[in-house]
Formats: C-alpha cells, sequence, structure tokens
C-alpha cells in the first residue's frame, strides 16, 4: 500500500503524511500498553529478578575477608603457604591492626563465622581472641607473633593462616566446590574429607525421588483425567471438587496427617495388621524414609498432573475413537494408536509442572522423610536458617537451576516444548 497520489502524498487530518501519523499512533499504542503492564514488570522484577540475582551474586561474593583484614591480606601475599613455615612477624602485626579496628566494628565474630565453614573452630578461635586482643598496643605490645600463639594456639599453626590466605580473594568459587564436595585449599580444588561428602548424594537423591514421584503421579492421575474426561459433565465437575479438595487443605497438615498414617502405629499398618497381610510383630518401615516421602509427596502432587491432562483430554473428540474401531481397531489398538497420542502433551506439561515443583519441597520431606528421605532442598534451607551459610546455600540453589534448566532444554530437544499444552 502506497501513501502517495498523483496529487502528492497522502495526508492525515493534521496535515502529517500517512505514514508518519500511523506510526505515530502504533508508538502511543505500545507505550499506553507497555504503562498499563509496567505495574506488572516492576513486580516480577522485584520478586522474581532481583531475587535470583542476588542468589548468583552471594555463590561468589567473598569480601568479608578482605574488608576485615585488609593490611593482614597485603601481607600474606608473600608468604608461602606450602613452605610448611609460619608467616613473618609482619604479618602478626598487620593482623593485629586489622583485629583492633574490627574489634571496635564488631565484625571480628563475622569473620570467624565465615571462616568457621572452611575449617572448624575459627569461630571461637576469633572470639576468644578477640577479648585479649582488644588489649594489645598495636606500638608498644610488639612484636606480636608469641603473644598471639600464647593467646590462641591456632595462630601458631600453618593451617590457619592458609586458610587466611585461600580465602581472602574478592570472588570465590569455593561455595561451589563445597556444594559439589570439594574445597577451595592452597593447592587448588580437593576432595571433602568422606565423612563431609553428603551434597552430590542428596543432589541425586533430589533428581531421582523427584522423577520417581513424576512417574507414579502419571500413572495414578492419567486414569483420573480420562475418567473425568469422559463422564457427563455433570458428573465430571463433581468428581473435580474432589481432585480439587486438598488445595482447600492446609499442605502442614495434609502432611502432618500422612505422619500420622505412615507410622508403624498408624492407619495403615493397623489397616494391614488387621487384613493379616502384615504380622503385628513385623509391621511396615514406611515413614521417616524414601518410602514415605514419595508416597506423601505423590499425593500433595496428584493434582498438579491431572489438571493438565484432564484440560487436554477435553479437546480430544470422542468421534475419533469411535472411527478407529469402525475400522476394525480393538479397543487397545484404538486408545494406544488414536487417543493416547493426542493426550501427550497433557502429559508434558503434568509432568514439568510436577517434577519441577517436587524437586523444590522441602516441608514434606523435613516432616515424613527422616534423614533418609529428605531433598538438596532441606540442605539449602537448612544454611538459610541454620547455619547462616547463605554462600552455600545459595551455590546449592544455583546448581540446582541450573539442573532443572537442564532438564527442560532437553526435554525440549526430545519431546519439544512446543507439544506441551494445557488445554485446547
Amino acid at each position: 500500500m502506497s501513501d502517495t497520489t498523483q496529487n502528492g502524498p497522502m495526508l492525515a487530518a493534521d496535515g502529517t503524511t500517512l505514514k508518519r501519523s500511523l506510526a505515530r499512533s502504533l508508538r502511543r499504542e505500545k507505550t499506553r500498553a507497555l504503562l498499563l503492564i509496567s505495574p506488572l514488570l516492576f513486580f516480577v522484577f522485584l520478586s522474581f529478578i532481583v531475587p535470583i540475582v542476588s542468589m548468583l551474586f552471594r555463590s561468589v561474593e567473598n569480601s568479608i575477608v578482605q574488608d576485615t583484614l585488609p593490611e593482614t591480606v597485603v601481607a600474606l601475599q608473600s608468604w608461602d603457604a606450602q613452605s610448611g613455615e609460619l608467616p613473618d612477624e609482619d604479618v602478626y602485626a598487620a593482623f593485629v591492626r586489622d583485629m583492633l579496628v574490627a574489634i571496635d566494628e564488631k565484625t571480628h565474630t563475622r569473620l570467624g563465622s565465615r571462616l568457621n565453614y572452611e575449617e572448624t573452630g575459627m569461630s571461637s578461635m576469633f572470639r576468644r581472641s578477640g577479648r585479649q586482643i582488644k588489649r594489645l598496643d598495636p606500638v608498644e605490645d610488639a612484636p606480636f607473633k608469641d603473644k598471639l600463639i600464647e593467646i590462641h594456639d591456632g595462630w601458631g599453626e600453618v593451617q590457619t593462616w592458609a586458610v587466611i590466605k585461600t580465602h581472602s580473594v574478592q570472588y570465590t568459587d569455593g561455595y561451589f566446590l563445597n556444594a559439589i564436595d570439594m574445597q577451595r585449599t592452597v593447592d587448588g580444588p580437593a576432595v571433602q574429607p568422606e565423612n563431609k561428602q553428603i551434597l552430590i548424594q542428596l543432589f541425586w537423591r533430589t533428581l531421582q525421588m523427584s522423577l520417581i514421584i513424576t512417574g507414579f503421579c502419571i500413572l495414578l492421575g492419567y486414569p483420573v483425567a480420562w475418567i473425568l474426561a469422559n463422564l457427563p459433565m455433570r458428573t465430571a465437575n463433581l468428581l473435580m471438587i474432589l481432585v480439587l479438595l486438598p488445595f482447600w487443605t492446609s499442605l502442614l497438615v495434609r502432611t502432618s496427617a500422612w505422619k500420622v498414617m505412615l507410622q508403624q502405629q498408624g492407619v495403615i499398618n493397623d489397616v494391614l495388621v488387621w487384613l493379616g497381610m502384615v504380622d503385628d510383630a513385623a509391621r511396615l518401615i514406611i515413614i521417616n524414609n524414601q518410602i514415605g516421602t514419595i508416597i506423601a509427596m505423590t499425593h500433595i502432587l496428584l493434582p498438579f498432573m491431572i489438571l493438565p491432562m484432564y484440560s487436554v483430554m477435553q479437546t480430544i473428540p470422542p468421534t475419533y475413537l469411535r472411527a478407529a474401531k469402525s475400522l476394525g481397531a480393538s479397543n487397545w489398538t484404538a486408545f494406544w494408536r488414536v487417543y493416547f497420542p493426542q493426550s501427550v502433551p497433557g502429559i508434558g506439561a503434568g509432568s514439568i509442572l510436577v517434577f519441577i515443583l517436587a524437586i523444590g519441597y522441602y516441608i514434606t520431606p523435613e516432616i515424613v522423610g527422616g534423614t533418609k528421605g529428605v531433598f538438596i532442598s532441606n540442605r539449602i534451607a537448612y544454611h538459610i536458617s541454620s547455619s547462616l551459610n547463605w554462600g552455600l546455600a545459595a551455590a546449592l540453589g544455583t546448581i540446582l537451576l541450573a539442573a532443572v534448566l537442564i532438564l527442560y532444554w532437553a526435554y525440549d530437544k526430545i519431546v519439544g516444548i512446543d507439544n506441551v499444552k494445557l488445554g485446547g
């Protein structure tokens, strides 16, 4: 379409060319639309983008050592930690000057807590030493090497100064190394002692159990969704209330109820004993382990699988099955060759939803999982609320996020994310 005529360019009512007037009108519409959704964009930015970026930053940020012991960090640069000898007096003198400032600002305990993540006992050493170091005079009480060793034996150990030097960098990979059962040392990355190797095992357990829970939700949810989709609407709506009923009950209440039901003296074991399937002296142990976590989480996440499958199955015309049967197909062949392929997008949508929810759950595994049924999310919650090792928690969360994105990418390559839908 041209905006010119034989008599010249076409003009709008205000005298400008038609092309320019249309462009201006489109810009106004886009600006108006952007202003309308700007509160939502701002909310998403504050509640989603900012926390993720903050988590990523915390997983590598490590400025507390440099900020608290600036002179000591500089003095330690010329010390060879692999020599097996203690640092020179210059390092001890710089450490005392830094500690006197840190004690006044009350930041030496925070530094001790940070280094305690890497070497057990550092927190108490900084706290106890601070009470006596603040009595020292940076000029009159020199030299300080013997005095510090007298205050605490730890200042006479090479490992103490090696830890300070190793973790004095501004940005560190130490948290990510800890997250995969390794540690940052003066010699480079090293494997954690065997009694501390637990996080990789928790990652594998989380992935495996999330896949198992997703599989059970598919097996249990598919027949329910099929029945709901093929019943008369009035009956289907009544049954749908039963599917939605768990959403109206507190997650904590549902999980606590499963804890009561699954214990050895609980309802399930009592019924099995009454039916004669289990001897009273050999009741099943289905609580505080992986079995209990799988049972409880399958029940809790099952509606998230049923709803996407039901919405997709509703769009499948029943005439397709009748047509297949009229052409000689058996009930099973008609289902498997005609109906099931059309329901796969609903299975995909439900699987993604259930798996992502399962991999990040921590309330249910914490209550019914015990020590053998907890997820990596429980460890993240522990480091946030108890040990206060936010750097390691951020690193674990980042790895978990990366694992989900990788699995999502693999699903897209194998199945195709375009084939996932929630309905017609």
